[in-house]
């Protein structure tokens, strides 16, 4: 058995470490994800919706979506065209399945992501909501999308990946 000098062993152990990093940070990068508040308003007496989206995604997503030449960044018409295409792709219903009637109230880009609004009022005596939340997983198979329920006691996490494409949270009592 020979025995390597330490310098070079370091030198390997070295390399393995920003191999590994640069492979990290690239899988990193590949991970298609968004997240979404639910959230009810009382001073408001609405449900706010905000969803956030990693704008590197949304740009590839606007080019296979709409047009190659499509710009998310700076063409106001691409990005309403964004924002129609997630309200299209995300329903709030009640537990009898009737949807709440969102409407898209802004968009927006901020910093690293883009930022899509909605809002509904809060129906009387809400015991629960369904919700369907497929934005971008038609495009990618992969696409995970997180939704924080807030405003109604602890905050209630659903996540929409693989086959999930209706998911419920109940609420203890009925929400005014």
């Amino acid at each position: 058995m020979t025995i390597k000098p330490m310098g070079r062993m370091l030198k390997q152990w070295g390399l393995v470490a920003l191999l590994y990093s640069i492979s990290v940070s690239l899988q990193a990068h590949q991970i298609k994800a968004a997240i979404t508040t639910v959230l009810f308003n009382p001073r408001t007496e609405n449900i706010e919706v905000m969803h956030r989206f990693n704008l590197h995604d949304a740009e590839h997503a606007v080019k296979a979506l709409f047009d190659k030449q499509a710009d998310i960044l700076d063409d106001k018409t691409t990005q309403q065209q964004f924002a129609d295409y997630v309200s299209e792709r995300f329903t709030l219903l009640n537990r009898q399945e009737q949807p709440l009637g969102l409407k898209i109230i802004g968009y927006e880009t901020q910093g690293k992501f883009f930022w899509v609004y909605q809002e509904t009022e809060q129906p009387p005596a809400l015991t629960g909501l369904k919700i369907q939340h497929d934005a971008l997983r038609d495009l990618w198979p992969s696409q995970v999308n997180t939704l924080n329920v807030e405003g109604v006691g602890d905050v209630k996490t659903l996540t929409f990946d693989g086959n999930a494409t209706l998911l419920e949270v109940g609420f203890n009592s009925a929400h005014h």
